[in-house]
Formats: structure tokens, C-alpha cells, sequence
């Protein structure tokens, strides 16, 4: 295998990765960072804690899914991390909460 092939192989499965992620992102409600994985979450439970002086992050996921290439199981029922890194948690806009404004009026501003 060529330099070239494994190049378009992993860009390849990198696309697949996206492809599935776009097709799953909506049967979620959290997006979360670590600083390790990327998670799509139905419920996040996210503690700060304290020991010897040294703050860390408790973060337990249940029903997730993981953006890694590599895992051939990407949908987990429970996750639990531990970092003394940040976590980024985001809640995640349903479609259906989406409110267009009608006849291009933004409303009342301020």
C-alpha cells in the first residue's frame, strides 16, 4: 500500500465518520469536548471536584455516541471521564425549537 493509498483511506473513513455523524446528530441533545473525544449525549452530568488542592472534571455520559474513527462501536450507553482538562458542553437546538421569524420581521430588539 502507497503513501497516496493510505491517504485516501483514512480520508475516507473520515468521511464515513461524518456522514454517519450528520446522520445521528439529531436523535441527540448534548454535544461535548474533552480533550480527548468528541460526544453526542442524551444526558450529561458534568461535577467539578477537588483533591490535594487540584481541581478535576467527573463527567458521565449516558446514551452517547463517539466521534472516533477507529472504534467500530461508536454508540455507548455509558461513558465516564475524568480530566483535569476543560470540558465543553453544549445543548444542542432541535429543529422543531427553531422559530423563523415570518415576513423577514426580526421583532423587538433589545
Amino acid at each position: 500500500m502507497s503513501a497516496e493509498d493510505l491517504e485516501n483511506y483514512e480520508t475516507d473513513m473520515e468521511l464515513q465518520l461524518y456522514r454517519e455523524y450528520r446522520d445521528v446528530v439529531n436523535l441527540f441533545s448534548y454535544v461535548v469536548e474533552t480533550e480527548r473525544r468528541f460526544y453526542l449525549a442524551n444526558h450529561v452530568d458534568l461535577q467539578a471536584r477537588s483533591a490535594d488542592g487540584e481541581v478535576y472534571f467527573d463527567l458521565t455520559l449516558q446514551d452517547a455516541w463517539v466521534w472516533d474513527v477507529y472504534r467500530t462501536a461508536r454508540f455507548v450507553k455509558n461513558v465516564r471521564v475524568i480530566t483535569f482538562k476543560d470540558v465543553n458542553v453544549e445543548e444542542l437546538i432541535k429543529s422543531d425549537d427553531l422559530q423563523i421569524p415570518k415576513d423577514g420581521e426580526l421583532g423587538p430588539l433589545g
